[in-house]
């Protein structure tokens, strides 16, 4: 438990990469984007929603909202490349980058399992840089993998530390 509490250092400010819906369809995504200007009320009520859960999340479920985030923008960088929409493929592995970078950014060093994260992050942030260069959906799949692989790992080590801390009780 205390290792989880300390892998990744408490981030400074309380921020939002992107969107912490869960994942839709591209289509479905684009369709949002034009909604008609009376759904702003609602739109602003469900940001107000995404800022309350990232507000008052443990560092342990932010991470995961990271996980789950990097996955959906990597899934929607495979689909816009399908649709030939080069630019929102290359939106998407900015904001793929940019979530590598704040696992990069917020890893606490003092762990002998940082040193072996960090190198997996830059080895990650690489290969999306190479993949929108080329919009190689070869490489995005190999850096989903990674990202989900992470995730679930990140998930377990989420449910016993839980066990854990009941135990310990």
């Amino acid at each position: 438990m205390a290792m989880m509490n300390g892998l990744y250092q408490k981030f400074p400010q309380p921020r939002v990469i992107g969107n912490t819906e869960p994942a839709k369809g591209v289509e479905a995504q684009s369709k949002e984007r034009t909604a008609p200007s009376g759904s702003s009320n609602s739109q602003q009520q469900y940001q107000q929603y995404q800022q309350n859960m990232v507000n008052t999340a443990s560092p342990q479920e932010l991470t995961l909202m990271l996980y789950n985030g990097l996955i959906r923008f990597l899934r929607s960088a495979l689909q816009f490349i399908d649709m030939k929409d080069n630019e929102k493929a290359g939106s998407s592995i900015i904001r793929s980058q940019d979530i590598i970078s704040e696992f990069m950014c917020t890893l606490n060093m003092q762990y002998e399992i940082s040193n072996s994260l960090m190198s997996l992050y830059d080895y990650m942030k690489r290969r999306l840089i190479e993949a929108n260069i080329k919009k190689d959906k070869a490489i995005i799949e190999e850096v989903l993998g990674y990202a989900e692989e992470l995730r679930d790992t990140w998930v377990q080590a989420m449910k016993i530390a839980k066990q854990q801390q009941a135990v310990n009780k």
